[in-house]
C-alpha cells in the first residue's frame, strides 16, 4: 500500500489524516510509473472512496452508548440517513488535480525526492509515501 499524506507549507496540523492506495499490481514488487498515471490513480481512489462513504451515510446506524459518548467527545453525532446527492465527475476531479500541479499549486514528493513533472518517470517500492504539498501565495508577490 502507498502512504498518502497532505501538508501546507507553513502550518504544522497536515491537510488530512494519512491514508493508503493500493499498490498499481502492474508494477510487481516495484517499477516505474509516471506522475499523471500515479496523480491519477490517487485521485480515482479518493473518489471512489468518497462515493462509499457517501453511500454508507444513507444508512441509518444504531448507536451504542460507547459510540455516543466517543462523538461527543469529538463534537458531532451522526446516525445517518442522509442523502447528500454529491456526484463528483472522476474526469473532471483529474482534470483539475493535473492542472492544478501543472499551476504550481502543490507539489508531489515521492519517498522524499520532489516530482517536477507530470511525465516524469517515478519509481515506487509497494511502501512509498507520497506528499502532496499545498503552496501558499504570498498576497502582493
Amino acid at each position: 500500500m502507498l502512504t498518502i499524506s497532505g501538508k501546507a507549507l507553513g502550518r504544522k496540523k497536515p491537510l488530512f489524516n494519512d491514508f493508503s492506495v493500493p499498490f498499481p499490481p502492474e508494477l510487481g514488487q516495484g517499477g516505474e510509473i509516471t506522475l499523471r498515471d500515479l496523480i491519477e490513480r490517487v485521485v480515482r481512489h479518493e473518489v471512489e472512496t468518497f462515493a462509499q462513504r457517501q453511500d454508507e451515510r444513507k444508512l441509518l446506524h444504531a448507536l451504542t452508548a460507547r459510540d455516543i459518548e466517543e462523538s461527543a467527545a469529538k463534537g458531532k453525532i451522526d446516525m445517518g440517513g442522509r442523502d447528500m446527492k454529491q456526484n463528483v465527475d472522476v474526469d473532471e476531479a483529474i482534470g483539475t488535480a493535473l492542472q492544478a500541479f501543472e499551476d504550481g499549486l502543490y507539489l508531489v514528493v515521492v519517498d522524499g525526492q520532489e516530482q517536477r513533472s507530470l511525465d516524469s518517470q517515478v519509481f515506487l517500492k509497494p511502501d512509498s509515501r507520497l506528499a502532496f504539498v499545498r503552496l501558499v501565495m504570498l498576497a502582493g508577490g
